[in-house]
């Protein structure tokens, strides 16, 4: 019988003891690499939007004539009735020589200019326009007025002989007034307008209701001639009070700008209002040819007004903390993308917005961290951008979940 060996009990114990080791050297290692491996960006999704509702506008128009209205800085609330065509405008041409002059003789508001000294030929345009029943104002023998005293009895009183004389002293002649008036309206667009002299008297002074409009806003733009359509009464040196002949000044906000008639034009306005919405102030132009008479033609320049000042909406874009999109995580947390203000916007008429988010790529977050954007499309106006934030905080899940859900966040 040959004798049995034993094994020293160490050896017998080594290989449970290295497999031991191995097992827990493999769970060590599962176990910080399920707790340090990073987690993917949370699932993101974007809400749908509910873009608010705008009315189509109603405008009240006259019968006749040619019409133009816009809202300034509102493009799409240009809006047009009756001719397309030029019409004769009458003493609105006067609005075109006080900008040409201007133009050649530039005046800072509050400034008087420089004195005119009016000659025998400005004198004598009295008689001429007098004869065919146009309107003057006294110029007596070696009167002299400022320039701007010269606008203003111009346009307030619609003088034909200021008109006539201011032309003379700021270009020399009528034909040279003609002349500069040509390249003037040629520079600023005004290409379906025509200038044949300074007052109007002359029919051939044409123009649509659409450049007219245009001409309008030129006109307000010009601190001088703003100031001066806008004046109710003024009392000046030689010529006497000087009231305006626009009837509607400072009635429904109105101020400004030219009245007009003539046989061949009938009662012409064109006209300007202000108005304030939503937290601004908006100004309305326009433009009404051919009424019977004035008296008519300023009730239907008020309700036409009125219905374009109806047609300013107030339009919500976004709620403060309302959800454009949504964050979730594989441990089952979420947490909205949410404006961080609200935004409004003032629209005129029909209008169209849409809105886009992006969200940007998240883990986590804390409540109030900034996550994205929207942005806003509204048709006629520039985009508008809010900032969009976590509702809520998305914390690390922890350890546990980590080592109990292996590698589903990664």
């Amino acid at each position: 019988m040959s004798p049995v060996v034993r094994r020293p009990r160490s050896a017998v114990r080594r290989p449970v003891t290295i497999s031991v080791v191995a097992v827990l050297l493999l769970v060590a290692g599962y176990l910080v690499a399920a707790a340090v491996v990073p987690f993917a960006p949370a699932s993101a999704s974007t809400t749908t939007y509910s873009a608010p509702t705008t009315s189509v506008p109603d405008l009240r128009f006259p019968g006749y004539g040619a019409t133009a209205v816009e809202a300034t800085d509102f493009p799409e609330s240009l809006r047009t009735s009756g001719d397309t065509k030029p019409r004769s405008i009458a003493s609105i041409s006067k609005i075109v020589t006080a900008l040409v002059v201007l133009d050649a003789k530039p005046l800072e508001r509050g400034e008087p200019g420089p004195s005119i000294a009016f000659n025998p030929e400005m004198q004598g345009l009295y008689a001429k326009y007098a004869a065919v029943n146009g309107e003057v104002a006294p110029m007596p023998a070696g009167l002299k007025l400022s320039e701007y005293q010269t606008l203003q009895v111009m346009l307030m009183k619609s003088a034909n002989n200021y008109a006539g004389a201011l032309a003379i002293w700021a270009f020399g002649s009528l034909e040279a007034y003609d002349r500069a008036a040509d390249a003037w309206l040629d520079r600023q667009g005004l290409d379906d307008t025509t200038i044949e002299e300074p007052t109007g008297l002359d029919a051939d002074n044409r123009s649509t209701a659409t450049d007219l409009v245009a001409l309008g806003q030129l006109a307000l733009a010009n601190p001088v001639v703003q100031q001066v359509v806008g004046t109710k009464q003024v009392t000046v040196p030689g010529a006497g009070q000087i009231e305006n002949s626009n009837k509607l000044l400072g009635l429904d906000g109105i101020e400004g700008i030219k009245t007009g008639t003539l046989d061949e034009a009938g009662a012409c306005l064109l006209f300007a209002a202000t108005y304030e919405r939503g937290g601004r102030h908006v100004t309305v132009v326009g433009v009404m040819l051919g009424g019977v008479d004035h008296d008519s033609l300023d009730v239907d320049v008020q309700r036409l007004l009125r219905s374009v000042a109806d047609n300013f909406q107030v339009v919500t874009l976004t709620h403060q903390g309302q959800t454009f999109g949504t964050f979730s995580t594989p441990w089952q947390d979420e947490a909205d993308a949410v404006t961080t203000k609200a935004a409004e916007v003032l629209v005129w008429g029909k209008t169209t917005v849409t809105a886009k988010a992006k969200l940007q790529q998240v883990t986590f977050g804390t409540k109030g961290e900034r996550v994205g954007q929207v942005r806003f499309r509204i048709s006629d106006h520039d985009p508008v951008t809010v900032p969009l934030a976590l509702e809520r905080t998305i914390d690390d899940p922890g350890v546990w979940w980590r080592w109990t859900n292996p590698f589903q966040g990664a």
